[in-house]
C-alpha cells in the first residue's frame, strides 16, 4: 500500500521528448490486445468434447472455458474502449479511467480483477499468465484431456478436483463423499510414466512450496536453502480412494494449498474458499513433527506473486523518458 500510494503521486508525464501518458496508454492497451486470444468456440468445444457420465473433465473443460470467455471479453472490450477514449471517440467514464490509471502504474484493473481467477502479480505478469492459461485450455481442446494436468492453470481449481473424484466415484460405483486423495510425490520420474495418464485420478504440476524445500533424493520434507524462498515441487499424483482404505499411521505433515501467497480468502457462492484450495499430505522425515513444520509456514502455492520461477520476459517495453 506504501509503494501503491508513492507510485499514485508520480507525475504522469514524461519530460524531455518522452511519449506523453495517453500514448504510453494507447501502446500497452494494443500490446495486450494483441496478446489476448479471441473467446472460445463453446459450441465446438461442446461437439468435441461432449458431456459424458464416465468423463467428468469434458464437463470441468466447458466451465472454465465459460469464465474464461467472461474474463476475455471483459479484458478486451475494456481496452478497446480505452483507446477510442484516449482518441476522442468516446467518453472517457470513471471506470475506463480507472482502468488506464492501472495500466499506467502496471497493476491489474479492478473491472478486470472483480471476473478474474485471484492474482497478486503486477499487470505485466498478469498478462503472460493469462495467456499461458489460454494456451493451456486452448492445447486441452485441440489434443484432449493432457496426461498430466497444470494445477495453476485452472480458474476454479476446486471443479477439477471435484471432477477427479467424481470420474472414480462413477468407474467403481461409490459415494462421491467416501473418497478422499491418497498424495504421492513423484520424487523420481523414472519410477512413473508422467507422459500417460494413470488409470485412476491424475498427475499434477505447477505448485510451490513456501517455507521448506522438497528432497528428491529421499522423498521427504527438508529445510530451505540459504535465500531460497520457493520450491518448485515435481508432479504429484492424486489419487482417489475409500477413506477406510487410508492407512491411519503415517508420518506425513497436512500442507496446505493457496491460490495466491496471501493466503487468505472468503467464502464464495458454492461453499469453497476464493483462495484455499485442499491439504495435501506430505512425507516427513522420522525426526520432525507437524508442529516443526507448523512454525515454519509452510505452504504450497499455485502461482507466485511475479515471475520468480519461470523464465519468463517482460511484456512491456515502453518507459517514460
Amino acid at each position: 500500500h506504501l509503494l501503491g500510494t508513492a507510485l499514485s503521486i508520480l507525475p504522469r508525464i514524461g519530460g524531455g521528448q518522452g511519449a506523453s501518458e495517453e500514448q504510453i496508454l494507447e501502446d500497452k492497451a494494443k500490446i495486450i490486445v494483441a496478446k489476448i486470444p479471441p473467446q472460445f468456440d463453446l459450441e465446438d468445444v461442446a461437439r468435441r468434447h461432449p458431456i459424458k457420465y464416465l468423463e467428468s473433465m469434458n464437463t470441468v473443460l466447458q466451465q472454465e472455458l465459460l469464465r474464461f470467455n467472461k474474463l476475455i471479453k471483459t479484458v478486451k472490450s475494456s481496452l478497446i474502449s480505452l483507446q477510442k477514449a484516449i482518441k476522442g471517440l468516446v467518453v472517457m467514464s470513471l471506470e475506463l479511467e480507472q482502468v488506464g490509471k492501472a495500466l499506467f502504474d502496471n497493476k491489474v484493473p479492478d473491472l478486470w480483477d472483480k471476473v478474474s481467477y485471484p492474482s497478486l502479480k503486477p499487470l505485466s505478469s498478469y498478462v503472460t499468465d493469462l495467456v499461458d492459461r489460454l494456451k493451456f485450455m486452448q492445447q486441452w481442446i485441440d489434443n484432449g484431456a493432457p496426461p498430466a494436468f497444470w494445477f495453476s492453470g485452472f480458474f476454479f481449481t476446486q471443479s477439477f478436483i471435484t471432477g477427479c473424484k467424481q470420474n472414480y466415484a462413477r468407474k467403481k460405483q461409490i459415494a462421491i463423499d467416501t473418497l478422499i486423495f491418497d498424495f504421492k510425490v513423484i520424487s523420481k520420474p523414472e519410477q512413473y510414466d508422467v507422459s500417460k495418464p494413470p488409470e485412476d485420478g491424475v498427475y499434477v504440476y505447477g505448485l510451490f512450496l513456501e517455507g521448506c524445500k522438497w528432497d528428491c533424493e529421499e522423498g521427504v520434507l527438508s529445510e530451505s536453502q540459504l535465500k531460497q524462498l520457493y520450491c518448485t515441487m515435481p508432479h504429484i499424483w492424486l489419487q482417489p480412494l475409500l477413506a477406510s482404505d487410508l492407512p491411519a499411521e503415517r508420518h506425513i505433515y497436512e500442507c496446505p494449498v493457496y491460490k495466491t501467497s496471501r493466503r487468505a480468502g472468503t467464502l464464495s457462492t458454492t461453499g469453497h474458499s476464493t483462495n484455499y484450495v485442499l491439504s495435501i499430505d506430505l512425507e516427513m522425515s522420522k525426526k520432525h513433527t507437524m508442529k516443526h513444520w507448523v512454525k515454519r509456514g509452510v505452504a504450497m502455492l499455485s502461482q507466485l506473486n511475479d515471475q520468480i520461477a519461470r523464465n519468463y520476459y517482460n511484456l512491456f517495453t515502453i518507459t517514460i523518458a
